[in-house]
This record gives C-alpha cells, structure tokens and sequence, in this order.
C-alpha cells in the first residue's frame, strides 16, 4: 500500500531535509521510524522536494510504500510515537500507486519570515533577525515582477545540475505584522536556493541599493553572479504543497 503523509519540523535541528552520510536529517529518522513500522523491512520515502539545512517545513509531504497492513491512523501514531519531537506528522492518506508526491506537484507555497524590530534571541533560529528597517513599500512593488514565466537562472545555486531554469510563479506577497515581515511566494516550483535568493535581493532592494527594475534586468541575465546574496536558511518555511 502507497501512503502519503504531510508533516512538519523544526529544521534547525538538522543538517538538511535529504539523508546524508555523517548527519542527521528528516529523511533518515522516517525512514528508520518507518522500517522499524514495516517489520524490519527497509523503507523509502520519497519528499515533495528537499529543504537544506535550518529551512523549516510547515507542511512537507512525502510518498512511501508498506509491506503490512495498517490503517492510516494507527501509522501516524506509530509514526508520532517513534520520531523525536523535532518532526510531526500531521495527516497520513492512502494513495493510488502511480502517485508520486514530488512529481506530481502542482504548486509550493513558501513564506521567508524577517524580524525588522529588535533582535530576539528566543526566535534567532526561526526568523532572520535583520534588526533594522527596510523600504517595504519599494520592495512589494519589485516582488511582483517575479510573478508570471521566467527565467530564473539568475536567483539559483550556481552550477546547479538542471538544464530548465523556466519556472512559473502565480502570487507574492508582502506583509509586515508586529516587526515581522512575511514574504510569501506561491508557484510551480523553486530551485535549491531561489527563494532565499529571491528574498536577498528583495533585501537590497528595501535597503536602498538596488533598484525595483534592476529584477527585470537581473532576470534577463541569466547569472547567479548578478543577484546579490543569498537569505539566511532559518527564516525560510516549505508552507504548503498542493496536488
């Protein structure tokens, strides 16, 4: 049987969403929680998409196949019950076997999250403490010249191994509640990087260093090089996943 469970974690607390050889990450403690569940028998789980170490995830999901027979609620507690605190699984739903939780995507949702008020330590590894005022208004007008079809070689980790930097994003958005900025990006999918990248160059924008069209001009050039730097990990949340 297929499952597909949707679940959240605290990403400062790993090296990264994708398993790795000298530490920790989510994808091993499920899957070892997951193995353990399918009696011994090694399990796979295959994620919407990687998150790098200190990004967060609201609500990721994941696809993977059991051997036994279990009904969805008894493998979430099972699951809850095995994993440390640091992950939760928030629904599991079965699902047909040619399902596939990263290829069949439809849209991703992130949210980038930016303390312009006081620096607080209680939040330093949930929310980029920036500390100092931006021009909100500049940077909610230059954000939304990332939506539509682009080209966006320019705001990816450089030598990425892709040929297809054409990606599409439907909406953006731009919020400040309590010192707290919230830049929203919803679209077809993100690159390792891009949204992070993305919100860099947002930030120089709101600093006054760049200017709002230098997006459409950044865009065109095709080059990691001219987009500035790359937003801290821990203010970046994976918020939802739509099939």
């Amino acid at each position: 049987m297929r499952y597909l469970i949707t679940f959240a974690y605290d990403g400062s607390k790993y090296h990264g969403y994708q398993k790795q050889i000298h530490d920790n990450s989510i994808q091993e403690e499920l899957e070892t929680a997951l193995t353990t569940i399918n009696g011994g028998q090694s399990v796979s789980i295959n994620a919407s998409g990687r998150t790098d170490a200190g990004v967060h995830a609201n609500n990721q999901c994941a696809h993977f196949d059991l051997d036994i027979s279990i009904s969805t609620e008894q493998l979430k507690k099972a699951l809850n019950s095995l994993i440390s605190g640091n992950i939760y699984v928030k629904s599991v739903v079965e699902v047909s076997k040619d399902f596939h939780a990263r290829f069949d995507v439809k849209q991703k949702e992130y949210i980038y999250k930016i303390n312009l008020g006081e620096y607080n330590p209680i939040e330093k590894d949930y929310v980029y403490q920036y500390n100092k005022s931006l021009d909100v208004n500049s940077m909610k007008s230059a954000i939304k010249l990332f939506e539509g079809i682009h080209n966006f070689k320019s705001f990816t980790k450089a030598n990425v191994e892709t040929y297809d930097f054409v990606r599409t994003i439907y909406f953006t958005d731009i919020t400040v509640k309590d010192n707290i900025m919230f830049i929203t990006f919803i679209g077809t999918g993100f690159m390792r990087y891009m949204v992070r990248n993305m919100v860099g160059f947002l930030i120089e924008i709101g600093e006054g260093k760049r200017n709002i069209l230098d997006v459409n001009s950044v865009l065109l050039e095709e080059d990691r090089t001219k987009a500035g730097k790359t937003a801290p990990a821990e203010g970046l949340y994976l918020n939802k996943v739509i099939y």
